[in-house]
């Protein structure tokens, strides 16, 4: 049990400005985060905190899959797995996206995940929200709609100031505390500690009876691949940090405007902090073969992971890729640099890649927007093959929106 929830960060400093819907429930652009409301330097940037040497640095997809095959080989590295590790890995799959572990108690088990990263937004709030669905969503990718348990991982930078703390770090928790209650669940503990880097992040637990959750490896020939969120948001996260700078605005201003940038960062912020809690939903109603949530690896990178894992000799081809509305064409000028059109783009809190039968992948896409009010798009199809995934060479661009509205997000 951690000691933030003893803290005496000052609660006064607390000021949020909430996301209202309209009477029309379309989402309108939400009000930038103001320093100057909470009486900090008008120049203050969260994402300064992350932005030190070694920032961005992440283990390399192959190596952490070698990594985790360490874990199936036993304490002598002859590979025989014990029952218990035959238990929880090899049935379940390791590497997938949470812990399946079996516990004594009447066929029950334990489902388990953790993550935490730096700010990649400047305002805490929100943040701490995208936070928070960022680890549940670990659990939607396995199905399982309901958590029992949240603690929280916060790390406080040194760099901070007394008064900085004391305004970004209740915020951070704020946020972070809201989306938990808005998933069902509660923040009941976790760690502060002091820091170079301020990271934020969490653990989600939770006991489910077997046809909770649906274990990711059942995959067939005919099955169709269905995205729930758009790509995009790296790039959009760091268009916007470009704004201010004028030698990399210069990369794209004759792509975009500082407007599109803005509203850019708002559609990502937004699907960020949105919680896959319906679409985990939805994949039970329509009968969904195996998931896995979009984030650091791109949807490339995690599409590979899931077919690697598959019990059938298939593959994913993807052919349709929906982006954040201007930022295929910012990746595009960008040359290489965030291989998005690649599948490599890194995204956070991402939307769920779900294998559907192919007969109810449409019904799916249109419960989810009746549902949320949210699109999720079939973006590919699985083949006969030996368990890999490519994107191929000319893949359809979807904007997203398709259409601008004035005041509204989507």
């Amino acid at each position: 049990m951690g000691d933030y929830i003893h803290t005496n960060i000052a609660q006064d400093n607390v000021a949020m400005v909430r996301l209202e819907l309209a009477q029309n429930d379309q989402i309108p652009l939400r009000r930038p985060f103001d320093p100057l409301i909470h009486d900090l330097d008008p120049h203050f940037k969260l994402t300064r905190f992350a932005d030190l040497k070694g920032r961005g640095c992440k283990v390399p997809q192959e190596v952490l899959n070698k990594l985790l095959e360490g874990f199936q080989q036993d304490e002598n590295g002859h590979g025989e797995q014990s029952h218990f590790m035959h238990m929880t890995m090899t049935k379940i799959g390791i590497g997938m996206d949470a812990a399946v572990v079996p516990i004594r108690h009447g066929g029950l088990s334990l489902v388990q995940t953790t993550d935490y990263f730096y700010p990649l937004v400047d305002d805490p709030f929100v943040m701490g929200k995208i936070a928070c669905s960022n680890v549940l969503s670990d659990l939607y990718a396995m199905g399982v709609t309901e958590c029992d348990n949240m603690l929280m991982l916060l790390s406080v930078s040194t760099k901070m100031t007394e008064k900085e703390r004391d305004v970004v770090i209740p915020l951070i928790m704020k946020g972070f505390k809201e989306t938990a209650f808005e998933a069902g669940t509660t923040v009941t503990g976790g760690q502060t500690v002091v820091n170079p880097w301020c990271t934020i992040g969490g653990v989600a637990t939770t006991v489910c009876q077997p046809n909770e959750f649906i274990i990711p490896d059942n995959a067939v020939v005919g099955d169709v691949l269905v995205l729930t969120k758009p790509l995009g948001t790296q790039v959009a996260v760091n268009a916007h940090q470009w704004v201010d700078q004028q030698d990399k605005w210069n990369r794209i201003k004759l792509i975009v405007s500082e407007e599109d940038v803005r509203k850019a960062y708002q559609r990502s912020m937004d699907s960020m902090a949105r919680l896959n809690k319906t679409a985990a939903k939805l994949m039970h109603k329509y009968n969904a073969h195996g998931a896995t949530d979009v984030t650091g690896f791109g949807l490339l990178g995690h599409a590979q992971t899931l077919a690697k894992h598959q019990k059938n000799e298939v593959s994913f081809v993807i052919h349709n890729l929906p982006v954040i509305a201007k930022m295929a064409s910012v990746a595009k000028a960008c040359g290489n640099m965030f291989q998005l059109l690649q599948g490599h783009s890194a995204e956070t809190s991402g939307g769920l890649l779900i294998c559907l039968p192919r007969e109810q992948a449409a019904a799916y896409c249109k419960d989810i927007e009746k549902v949320e009010g949210y699109q999720a798009w079939i973006i590919g199809i699985v083949e006969k093959g030996n368990r890999t995934a490519r994107i191929i060479d000319k893949p359809r661009v979807i904007e997203v929106p398709a259409k601008e509205k004035d005041g509204e997000l989507w």
